[in-house]
């Protein structure tokens, strides 16, 4: 769940980013890792959301549900390779980092490697995932965070003041919260590790700790490494696909160690694909899911001699290369970035919504199934935490048609069509593919039910 590629994007609100990440970890970050905690705890076989929604809602909606948590990775996987690509660009020639071939290019190579990566087997991708993960994003994020007090602690002025007052945000309008989706789609992503619970040891104790050290941990991340940046960027100068590795330049020249820069953004870009490398497989492990009981073709049921859904895998793989292509239609390379993330962060929200709602109906309708962890306080208790959830989620979902002032994202048509017509076809795909499937696609233990 946590990348430092979210940094720049709330570092524009300075001191106010504090507030902003705790409101969003309040009302939606909480609420989703408990929730996944329940789910994951009473239902741990491999499946993870499917398996949730489906035992809620049927057959048909934990289609949806899982097609939704996997198809926002079409629009997710660009934007975080391009900040991969901006990262490996300071390293070559800073310039690069605005520059939409050299992007593009960064997207389709990186994303079609990771994939014949993931063909090998689930063991060799979670080593390297967790690697990357450590050395490129925690290490790296820490090491912001002490730059950050440095700079401070030596009496370098900053672009951010530090007071009770600051902290408030001032909101002139709706497009001064625009950004905020952008944290729902960075606190998103715990549910993910649920489709792996039954390869953990003892999940009804371990994978509740593992969530609240996750949440825990990416919250103190975020926080202060986005009010690093903003201490030492002014707020009109960050970059939302550069700002990391502009802000890390900054301090190094700063401390004459400009040579740091190098192995620093080795680390970031470690970090990152180490942090794509983990969803490449994840979702689409959960997705695959789905063949068995025949919502999908039976050529997606393939696995190759190392397990892995291979076809559905090269499939995901063709989806991602189109949806990079937005690169070449917006004026700007953080325009492409912000839209995508946008687009990203309005589909994995309806998933949500539908999770937040099958933890409520499980507790009617599947109240005998043991659950190692519970959500306190009963009833009244899930319902709380569900709703703000769901609330949470909708107030997000339409922030993200509002374009950002902060950012050149082109003509106004352009970008809300291409979020609306973006949401009716991921919507509507797996509503045909559900409607158009056959009773033979199931295997046979599933055939005849629904």
């Amino acid at each position: 769940m946590a990348s430092l590629r979210n940094l720049p994007i709330i570092a524009e609100y300075g001191w106010e980013s504090v507030f902003f990440y705790l409101f969003v970890a309040l009302i939606f970050l909480f609420p989703a890792a408990l929730i996944s905690a329940e789910l994951a705890t009473g239902w741990s076989e491999t499946g993870g959301i499917y398996i949730w929604v489906k035992e809620a809602f049927g057959p048909g909606w934990g289609f949806f549900a899982v097609w939704m948590q996997w198809v926002h990775n079409a629009a997710w996987f660009p934007a975080i390779l391009s900040f991969t690509g901006a990262a490996l660009a300071y390293l070559i020639n800073p310039d690069l980092a605005m520059s939409k071939p050299f992007l593009i290019s960064t997207i389709l190579i990186g994303f079609w490697g990771f994939t014949i990566f993931n063909y090998f087997g689930l063991k060799t991708s979670a080593w390297f995932s967790t690697v990357g993960v450590i050395a490129g994003t925690i290490v790296p994020g820490l090491l912001l965070i002490f730059l950050g007090i440095q700079w401070i602690w030596a009496g370098n002025p900053s672009q951010i003041t530090f007071s009770a007052e600051a902290l408030v945000p001032h909101i002139n309008g709706i497009e001064d919260i625009v950004f905020i989706t952008g944290l729902f789609l960075a606190f998103g992503g715990l549910e993910v590790s649920a489709v792996h619970a039954k390869e953990v040891k003892n999940p009804q104790k371990l994978f509740p700790r593992a969530i609240i050290i996750a949440s825990c941990t990416a919250l103190v991340l975020y926080v202060a490494g986005a009010i690093a940046i903003a201490t030492m960027i002014p707020k009109e100068e960050i970059s939302v696909v550069a700002g990391l590795m502009e802000a890390f330049q900054l301090f190094f020249n700063n401390l004459h160690i400009s040579w740091a820069i190098y192995p620093m953004g080795l680390m970031i870009i470690l970090g990152a694909v180490g942090e794509l490398n983990a969803w490449i497989i994840g979702p689409v492990r959960a997705f695959h899911a789905t063949s068995v009981h025949g919502a999908l073709p039976p050529t997606f049921k393939k696995l190759n001699k190392h397990g892995m859904p291979s076809n559905l895998l090269f499939t995901q793989a063709v989806i991602v290369s189109f949806a990079s292509l937005v690169f070449f239609f917006m004026p700007t390379t953080g325009g492409a970035f912000w839209i995508l993330s946008a687009m990203s962060a309005q589909i994995y929200l309806v998933m949500y919504v539908l999770m937040f709602l099958a933890a409520i109906k499980l507790r009617y309708s599947h109240a005998h199934v043991e659950r190692t962890y519970k959500i306190p306080y009963k009833m009244p208790g899930i319902w709380f935490v569900g709703s703000l959830g769901v609330l949470s989620s909708i107030f997000a979902f339409f922030i993200a048609f509002v374009p950002p002032q902060q950012l050149e994202t082109g003509n106004i048509w352009f970008y809300e069509g291409f979020l609306m017509i973006g949401m009716v076809i991921v919507c509507v795909i797996p509503y045909i593919i559900y409607k158009l499937k056959e009773p033979h696609w199931a295997d046979k233990e599933h055939r005849g039910k629904h």
